[in-house]
């Protein structure tokens, strides 16, 4: 089961990702080891994740939520539920 999770850095960006184990990941991304774009930006914070499905499914819902505005972002983390027009794709 893949998962959609969003970070958030020491300098309040906000990152979107895709994996298989949250725990993990977000591990990985803690000590440097994960994606580039995090690298440096400690200390981080998991501010949400949910299970999406396949990769397939899981990668289009990353992207829908990337496109999203930060502000759109925020409403995600305050809702702790991702918009309908992201899942349309389930």
């Amino acid at each position: 089961m893949w998962s959609l999770y969003l970070v958030r850095t020491a300098c309040d960006r906000l990152y979107t990702g895709i994996t298989t184990d949250v725990e993990r990941r977000f591990q990985q991304h803690s000590s440097g080891r994960g994606a580039k774009a995090l690298k440096g930006k400690g200390p981080l914070t998991l501010e949400f994740h949910t299970p999406i499905g396949d990769r397939s499914l899981a990668s289009k819902v990353e992207y829908r939520v990337k496109q999203l505005s930060r502000a759109q972002k925020e409403r995600v983390l305050s809702q702790k539920a991702l918009p309908e027009h992201c899942l349309d794709v389930l």
